[in-house]
């Protein structure tokens, strides 16, 4: 553990990189960022805390900063934005090494200049034990040209990208210690889909969109309920992760309800491409006029769909 706070925001800042949206970054009371004349600003905040989204274990430093911007990335996607700056608030124990704390800003910094976001600010703080780090991401869209949960109209196709459930599944290996197999890239590496988001936005192609952060069933859930309408969803047509040996495919519990994909998941009145920016697409139901959502089986048997995803304050944590 760095011996102050003041090295320890000395040594963020001289790992920190800084773009064209931010005029003064870390060291000043408040950043400056500068947002493209005519675009909205977009604010989304996440948390990672130990022993809920990560455990030290089971999870590297470098992977858990990768993970956390990750989270806020997601949130810009899925509102067809453009990530700008990132903030970072940081609770650590005094037990932490210094090690971890670098080897941490280093995969979050790793992530950033892929995405070219500059981390332009944050906190830190002593936390009576463990890590709690909390980022938040700033970015921007034309004005008025957000994609947002509210959107979707019954008739309209819904569509997801990638394929669903290996973090789920990695997750389950890790608990039972199991060997990872290909489960390991999805959940460690996840890739927030920017790119895709900003193609859908720019093409006018999503009536709505969210990233599935918390499992299929509750995300789309959430897109029904802003939205006022249902949805069917069918069951073969769901992209799930490889798993094992890569021959078979994850359970479709974790592909409806594991979560922590961040793929994203939209509808839209015209037919969608079937890869965006290198990236699958699959349609995989339609929205409804009448409430409710519901499966589609074999033999259009029909199976009420229940949210049953990831929700703070009902769930365990990880482990």
């Amino acid at each position: 553990m760095p011996k102050g706070e003041q090295q320890l925001i000395q040594r963020i800042r001289s790992m920190a990189g800084r773009n064209a949206s931010v005029i003064t970054g870390i060291g000043d009371d408040a950043a400056v960022l500068r947002v493209p004349p005519k675009h909205d600003l977009l604010v989304t905040t996440d948390f990672s805390i130990e022993g809920v989204h990560f455990r030290r274990e089971w999870h590297s430093a470098a992977i858990v900063g990768h993970r956390c911007l990750t989270r806020g990335l997601s949130d810009i996607a899925a509102m067809g934005g453009e990530p700008r700056a990132a903030f970072l608030s940081l609770a650590l124990a005094e037990d932490v090494p210094r090690k971890w704390i670098d080897q941490f800003v280093k995969g979050l910094l790793g992530l950033a200049r892929e995405f070219r976001v500059s981390l332009a600010g944050g906190d830190t703080a002593q936390a009576a034990q463990g890590i709690q780090a909390d980022i938040v991401v700033v970015g921007s869209v034309p004005k008025g040209t957000a994609v947002l949960r509210s959107g979707a109209k019954a008739g309209e196709q819904i569509y997801v990208t990638g394929s669903l459930g290996g973090s789920a599944a990695a997750l389950e290996r890790l608990r039972k210690s199991l060997p990872l197999g290909v489960e390991r890239s999805p959940h460690f590496h996840p890739v927030p889909r920017i790119e895709v988001g900003r193609w859908l936005r720019r093409h006018k192609i999503a009536s709505a969109m969210i990233d599935v952060s918390d499992g299929l069933s509750t995300d789309l859930a959430h897109i029904c309920k802003e939205s006022d309408v249902g949805a069917e969803i069918e069951v073969d047509a769901i992209p799930r992760a490889a798993c094992g040996n890569g021959k078979q495919q994850v359970e479709l519990a974790f592909a409806l309800n594991g979560g922590d994909d961040y793929e994203l998941l939209f509808t839209a009145s015209k037919p969608a491409p079937k890869q965006i920016a290198g990236v699958p697409v699959t349609r995989i139901g339609r929205i409804t006029a009448a409430k409710g959502m519901w499966l589609i089986g074999p033999k259009q048997r029909r199976q009420k769909l229940v949210a049953q995803g990831w929700e703070h304050f009902t769930h365990r944590v990880n482990g």
